[in-house]
């Protein structure tokens, strides 16, 4: 039911590195944490356990390899080459790449879809083009019109836009933009800060907005990072329950709202995607990091999102194993999930084969407006 043939539309990730990686480097990426501590490795999780089965294959060596052994071949083959076959053996047909973080310098989305040997569209970060706006200076009451400026532009070439309001200030978002009098406070409060990091409540909230209205314009799906990340956010503000207010409001504009990543809050936007026809939910980063538990936590999201509300997203970032590890990891815990509902008369042949193609990137094709087998 989910073989290789099922091509899959990779919704949401980032670049990877283009350089030979030592240890240290490589357990960084495979960690959400900022460093890591002297008695822990990421291979001791499941999301290192995963790897080490799903990805040490596509490099010529055994199953569940020992972390040392996959990193010395990994080194041995070079990143050309590891990240050629990681990527070129996902399935995965078309990226949607968020360029907005660029902590490390990672491939744009023009270089990944040559590494990939697919397709690749850019998703837009609101707050990284409000930054680079400010920083190009702009006084306080022009910085609203630059920044639409900016957003419009680049929407000419993107397949959407994200927020990361999530790790700002969180994601209780008005229902209401604000007024373009307290748009110029905020911009002044920000600009007179001397703080490049956009962490202004009311700009954030405006952003999202403007974002949402664009997005409806011209039919650009805006993202929102919902669930855990980094210590950099607070994860009880990281919840989309906390976006309702701002779901009812564009409920019915033509905005579509995504929801990435979501856990442990799965369920809570399971319950939005179910009461907003504008919502799609995304379990992105979650798949890699929960390994063999993707099922249940995928079965936890389906027993009430509607299944033309879920998309697949690798939310891959630095290393290519993160992104084949999306796929290889949905394609084999989906498939068993399908296969035990099929055992047990759940849903009929016809009914999995529309779950399983809408996930796998029907349901995104038809947001983006993007081109896909029966989208």
């Amino acid at each position: 039911m989910l073989n290789d043939d099922v091509p899959l539309l990779d919704q949401h990730c980032h670049g990877v590195r283009t350089a030979d990686l030592d240890r240290h480097e490589f357990e960084l990426l495979m960690t959400e944490a900022e460093r890591l501590g002297r008695d822990r490795s990421p291979f001791d999780s499941m999301l290192g356990v995963s790897l080490r089965r799903l990805c040490a294959p596509v490099l010529g060596l055994d199953p569940h390899a020992e972390a040392g052994d996959y990193l010395a071949r990994r080194t041995e083959l070079g990143w050309l080459t590891a990240t050629r076959r990681l990527l070129g053996t996902s399935g995965t047909r078309t990226w949607l790449v968020d360029t907005g973080l660029t902590a490390l310098p990672l491939t744009s989305p023009a270089e990944f879809a040559v590494l990939a040997d697919g397709q690749a569209r850019e998703v837009v970060r609101l707050e990284a083009v409000a930054e680079r706006v400010a920083a190009g200076g702009v006084a306080a009451a022009d910085l609203a019109d630059a920044v639409e400026r900016e957003l419009r532009a680049r929407a000419v070439s993107a397949a959407g836009f994200k927020s990361i309001a999530a790790y700002r200030g969180g994601l209780a978002l008005p229902g209401r933009r604000p007024d373009a009098a307290s748009v110029v406070r905020a911009a002044s409060r920000w600009l007179s800060s001397g703080r490049g990091r956009l962490d202004d409540r009311d700009l954030l909230a405006w952003l999202a907005h403007v974002g949402a209205e664009i997005g409806a314009e011209l039919g650009l799906p805006l993202q929102f990072h919902t669930g855990f990340g980094d210590p950099d956010l607070h994860l009880r503000e990281a919840d989309p329950l906390a976006l309702t207010d701002f779901l009812r409001s564009t409920s019915g504009t033509g905005a579509t709202v995504v929801l990435l990543h979501c856990w442990p809050h799965h369920r809570n936007a399971a319950y939005l995607a179910h009461v907003f026809d504008h919502v799609l939910v995304d379990l992105g980063l979650t798949i890699p990091h929960v390994g063999a538990r993707a099922g249940a936590v995928l079965a936890e999201t389906l027993e009430i999102a509607p299944w033309r509300a879920v998309c697949f997203s690798s939310d891959g970032y630095g290393l290519p194993e993160l992104h084949h590890l999306g796929a290889a990891l949905w394609r084999e815990r989906c498939g068993r999930l399908v296969d035990e509902w099929l055992a047990d008369d759940v849903l009929t042949t016809r009914d999995a084969e529309r779950l399983v193609t809408g996930i796998a990137g029907a349901n995104a094709a038809r947001a983006y407006g993007l081109d896909w087998p029966q989208a």
